[in-house]
């Protein structure tokens, strides 16, 4: 837990070891990445607002190297906050104030898709046009350049390669991608797809590869409209 305000963290740390988690709190950026090296989480909740920094450097680094949950934790609940966090690579966002039951609830879903994967294991290599995804290897290029794509960006490209040329329900998305108790906004869907679209190239006027169905959800283009 990276949080400075001890109000949060002792009622956090004890609710969470009731719930048989074992709690370390860090109070800065610093203290945060240094007790990640030291003792890899398996989850981070990470708060922005740090006497030292951001959380979301602390959120930055942790991606270099490292796909481990995070769930930010903030006052700070404007829109923009929101997608930079989850564009950066977190996994779910809950501003305060919030009720430990509920944070309790979003840490137990998020390990579940973390440490769940597809239940029926990773398939084989996916090509449409010059765009391909190995499942196996969680690589990702375009025109044969690779593609830095977070865990949850990874998923959906896979998921809509998978489904190409049919449309890819806004449900079944959070279902498989999330999961089916997704506590969060189903905005959190679109920011992803906005940021996958960015990193394929694509003109949002003129979407190439992923179009939106509205009201339904998206759908991949067919090797044939390629």
């Amino acid at each position: 837990m990276v949080e400075d305000e001890e109000s949060i963290t002792e009622p956090l740390a004890e609710a969470l070891d009731r719930e048989g988690f074992e709690t370390s709190v860090a109070g800065t950026v610093a203290d945060a990445l240094e007790s990640a090296r030291r003792e890899p989480p398996d989850l981070v909740l990470l708060d922005v607002m740090l006497p030292d920094g951001s959380g979301y450097d602390v959120c930055r680094e942790l991606r270099r190297d490292s796909e481990v949950p995070i769930i930010m934790l903030t006052a700070r609940g404007e829109e923009t906050d929101r997608i930079v966090g989850l564009e950066l690579g977190a996994d779910d966002y809950v501003v305060k104030p919030f009720s430990a039951r509920e944070v309790v609830a979003r840490i137990r879903a998020v390990l579940r898709r973390s440490a769940g994967g597809r239940e029926d294991g990773p398939g084989g290599p996916l090509e449409v046009a010059e765009l391909q995804l190995d499942p196996a290897r969680r690589s990702a290029t375009l025109g044969g350049e690779e593609l830095e794509l977070t865990r949850r960006e990874f998923e959906l490209l896979e998921l809509l390669m998978r489904e190409a040329g049919s449309v890819v329900t806004r449900e079944r998305l959070i279902d498989e991608v999330w999961d089916v108790n997704w506590f969060g906004s189903t905005k959190t869907l679109d920011v992803h797809v906005s940021s996958l679209r960015r990193k394929l190239g694509e003109d949002p006027a003129q979407p190439r590869f992923i179009h939106t169905v509205r009201g339904v959800g998206f759908r991949l283009a067919g090797p044939d409209e390629l």
